[in-house]
């Protein structure tokens, strides 16, 4: 889940793992987008305003780096990501896969700040 903070608490809380991307309305509603960060590829999906959820790029089944251009969709009041390949589903908040429990997902924090989308690697 995204965390929203104003200039002040970024200030007194900002950790060197943080990393700006983009502005927020960059990115398109249920729409993902691949980004590079320190070499790793992630993927973004802006699931309402002032929520966007970041995983990793790489489907954990097939090592392929589609995850930006998954389903989203939701089980429950958990929002989900169904890999574009095999259609494992997965929780964007954790990672937790709920079609093959033996799998993961890599899922990183958010937070808003200025109107950037920030993520912790």
């Amino acid at each position: 889940m995204t965390v929203i903070l104003d200039r002040a608490e970024e200030l007194t809380t900002t950790a060197a793992a943080w990393h700006r991307v983009c502005l927020e309305d960059e990115l398109e509603l249920a729409w993902g987008e691949a980004a590079l960060i320190e070499g790793r590829q992630v993927a973004l999906f802006r699931t309402a305003p002032g929520e966007v959820y970041a995983v990793a790029q790489q489907d954990p089944a097939t090592l392929a780096n589609v995850m930006a251009r998954g389903i989203i969709g939701s089980r429950g009041s958990r929002p989900t990501i169904a890999s574009p390949l095999h259609k494992e589903v997965y929780d964007l908040e954790t990672g937790e896969c709920f079609t093959h429990p033996e799998l993961k997902l890599a899922a990183f924090a958010t937070r808003l700040v200025d109107g950037y989308i920030e993520v912790e690697l």
